[in-house]
């Protein structure tokens, strides 16, 4: 197992938490909060969770996609010309474009849950999570060498 093999298990690893991290929040745990908290202790409690996951994330996960990305691409020899190339090129520009939807809906769903606009809040959260299935998809597509 060489160096490049790390970096694409922390890349890996990093995705497979805020992916399942949105899947637990959003199918287990508030599920669970709305059902068996009362209001005040459900918005309290399910405010602190979601603070705490984009703690998470632009401390920890956003980081390290960011940093393993980058250095697996330098290593593959990507350019910003080669993006536009069929294949590897697009599939990885799709993918990209698509990170960057989800992180800025994520960012949004943050903002509106802070103003208390729970139902444009929920619905940047299913953007941001089928969004996040999406570049879990196409990352599947791109070979790993």
């Amino acid at each position: 197992m060489g160096l490049w093999s790390l970096v694409r298990f922390a890349h890996v690893a990093g995705a497979a938490l805020w992916v399942g991290g949105q899947l637990a929040l959003s199918l287990v745990i508030l599920p669970l909060a709305r059902r068996l908290l009362g209001p005040e202790a459900k918005d309290r409690f399910t405010a602190e969770a979601g603070r705490r996951f984009g703690m998470l994330t632009g401390a920890l996960f956003l980081p390290v996609q960011l940093g393993t990305g980058v250095a697996m691409a330098w290593h593959k020899g990507v350019t910003w010309a080669s993006l536009a190339e069929p294949g590897y090129g697009r599939t990885l520009a799709a993918k990209l474009a698509l990170f960057a939807v989800v992180m800025a809906a994520a960012a949004a769903h943050g903002i509106a849950h802070a103003r208390h606009r729970a139902d444009l809040a929920r619905a940047l959260a299913v953007v941001s999570l089928v969004g996040s299935l999406g570049v879990v998809l196409l990352a599947t597509a791109l070979p790993a060498t």
